[in-house]
């Protein structure tokens, strides 16, 4: 499951929803609204007393052992770096996508690592990787285990030993430049914990992807990701000055980290996105920011998505961006309003009073209606002029400020629904999310196009109810946006759900590429969109990367088989006669 095992969404006696545990400011509070909602919107009517129970830990392989490596790493590794543990061998073997989560419910995985280890050091990973190539062993790499593209599960036809170098003993902040606003970070640091330990020196990395909680400095840079402030601080490729690598053909490092330079081609750039198929990343120098004087939370609401699309065109264009702007579609928005928890007393006249207002007076259409988070991060001075800027421009595209505590819960609601997707799934619903980067002129109907192709494939396939289908807009750039899908359906009676969910994925996948836009914006490529990569690369682009994965790992240590194998030269020779 995602997350912490004490917080999971569960059905109380009443029938209500509620968020077990006391981590998030949903946390406690029954949610009455959640389950006629989803009922209403799935067109299948959920019941609590109908419960999809797991069946867990599913049926774990053998593991596949190589006694010379094994005799080799003990004798640097202590009895406690190593593991055999059917279950933790099972946790190293997957990540978060639906299909897996399904698997390991209500099937089985064929293959998974065989053995788990846990270095601390960089000598030690170093000495792993030279023993896996002495031994003909394959390693994968693992950070905080969030991916969602299937990069972390076992190709089928590897026969070696698999090793899966857990990082999570890796995780300290190794130095921090104060002057030159610059730190040394490991890359098994977690996110929150990461965050937390520069907090306590006065700093921020500003990186928080919707998995801060989880996922590694490490996974960042493996995936090329991006968080919720990259209007501030950047994308992980912004962020990161030098990075640290273990290979097949030994250490990547630098001995400085200047500003910028000049010395060729940028090896560095190799290793952003990469997905485990190059090496293991140590640790890697990034570039720190003072903490803000200032963070506030904001939100807006519109008569419509395109009139906030509208108002986000205009912001970017200005130029002078709150650290996180995000946009939700009016079934996202409906959604957010479900996970409400129950009013009572002035709260339940202050929200009829709120509702009456902008549906009535400002005559709103729920049923249109959409809401635009923010988050303000910087000086009093900088603070203010992006609230004058921002709200400004809302009124000018029709929108009315809706408070600084919407905007907060809208922004926190990220991190407790994550488990949403357990939840339902328990309940026969099946439900995954997938991103795209596409240009201004061609995102709304992008947006459009995805969720009529989606509801096409549900109706085609006659599946039960009603497809849920909806996006938000998450990141600004000076030429686009990134979108992010939800989509989920209901599955009782239906033969291999998760095969069904990932047909109907890859239709939309299509209809994204087809539409103007990209294969992932953060998520990666992984093992899930593979298949894709040629319809984006030239035959010789995927050349040159599978040459560059032969050069520094001529015998596939790392073999997690992420990365599409070489075109053939007749593939060639076609892409040459084309250009």
């Amino acid at each position: 499951m995602w997350g912490f095992c004490d917080t999971h969404f569960e059905f109380k006696s009443s029938g209500a929803v509620e968020l077990a545990g006391d981590r998030y400011a949903l946390s406690g509070h029954e949610l009455p609204a959640l389950k006629p909602w989803m009922s209403g919107i799935l067109g299948v009517p959920l019941d609590g007393s109908s419960r999809f129970a797991p069946v867990y830990p599913p049926e774990i392989p053998e593991p596949i052992r190589s006694s010379n490596f094994l005799k080799e790493i003990n004798g640097f590794l202590t009895a406690d770096q190593l593991s055999e543990d059917p279950e933790i061998r099972l946790r190293h073997g997957h990540g978060h996508t639906q299909e897996e989560m399904y698997e390991i419910k209500h099937g089985r995985l064929d293959r998974i690592p065989d053995i788990v280890v846990f270095p601390s050091d960089d000598r030690q990973v170093r000495l792993l990787v030279e023993a896996a190539v002495r031994h003909n062993v394959c390693l994968i790499p693992y950070g905080g285990g969030t991916n969602v593209t299937g990069a972390l599960r076992c190709p089928l036809t590897e026969s070696r030993t698999i090793v899966s170098v857990d990082m999570e003993r890796m995780n300290r902040i190794l130095w921090i430049d104060p002057i030159n606003r610059m730190a040394q970070i490991q890359a098994g640091a977690i996110g929150r914990q990461l965050a937390a330990q520069l907090a306590e020196h006065g700093f921020t990395m500003g990186h928080e992807p919707d998995s801060i909680e989880f996922s590694t400095l490490g996974g960042w840079i493996a995936t090329n990701a991006s968080g919720m402030k990259k209007n501030k601080y950047g994308n992980i490729e912004d962020l990161v000055l030098a990075v640290d690598v273990v290979t097949a053909m030994g250490e990547l490092k630098r001995t400085s980290v200047p500003p910028r330079e000049s010395v060729g081609p940028d090896l560095r750039r190799s290793i952003f996105g990469s997905e485990g198929n190059f090496g293991i990343i140590t640790s890697a120098a990034v570039k720190v920011f003072p903490l803000p004087e200032v963070q506030l939370y904001g939100s807006v609401i519109f008569p419509s998505f395109e009139e906030g699309f509208d108002f986000l065109y205009e912001l970017t264009q200005q130029g002078d961006l709150p650290a996180s702007v995000r946009l939700v579609d009016n079934l996202q928005f409906q959604f957010s309003q479900a996970l409400k928890p129950r009013a009572a007393g002035w709260k339940a006249y202050k929200s009829a009073a709120e509702r009456l207002f902008v549906t009535r007076i400002k005559r709103f259409d729920p049923a249109r209606m959409v809401a635009c988070t923010l988050v303000f991060e910087g000086t009093k001075d900088e603070v203010q002029r992006q609230q004058n800027l921002v709200y400004s421009l809302a009124r000018r595209h029709g929108g009315m400020a809706a408070g600084s505590e919407n905007g907060e819960r809208g922004y926190q609601l990220t991190f407790s629904i994550a488990y949403i997707r357990d939840f339902v799934m328990n309940h026969y619903i099946i439900a995954e999310s997938f991103e795209t980067s596409v240009a201004w002129s061609d995102a709304l109907r992008l947006c459009e196009n995805v969720k009529r192709r989606v509801t096409e494939e549900h109706r085609r396939r006659a599946l039960p109810g009603n497809p849920f289908i909806t996006c938000r807009i998450t990141q600004l750039y000076q030429t686009g946006v990134c979108v992010y899908f939800y989509f989920a359906f209901y599955f009782k009676g239906i033969e291999r759900p998760a095969q069904v969910y990932l047909d109907i994925e890859d239709a939309a996948r299509d209809e994204i590429l087809k539409s103007g836009g990209s294969l992932s914006h953060h998520h990666g490529i992984g093992k899930l969109r593979r298949k894709f990569v040629p319809r984006i690369m030239s035959a010789p682009s995927l050349y040159w990367n599978s040459e560059l994965k032969r050069a520094i790992d001529p015998t596939n240590v790392f073999g997690c088989g992420n990365l599409d194998p070489a075109p053939t030269k007749d593939e060639l020779a076609s892409s040459a006669r084309q250009l």
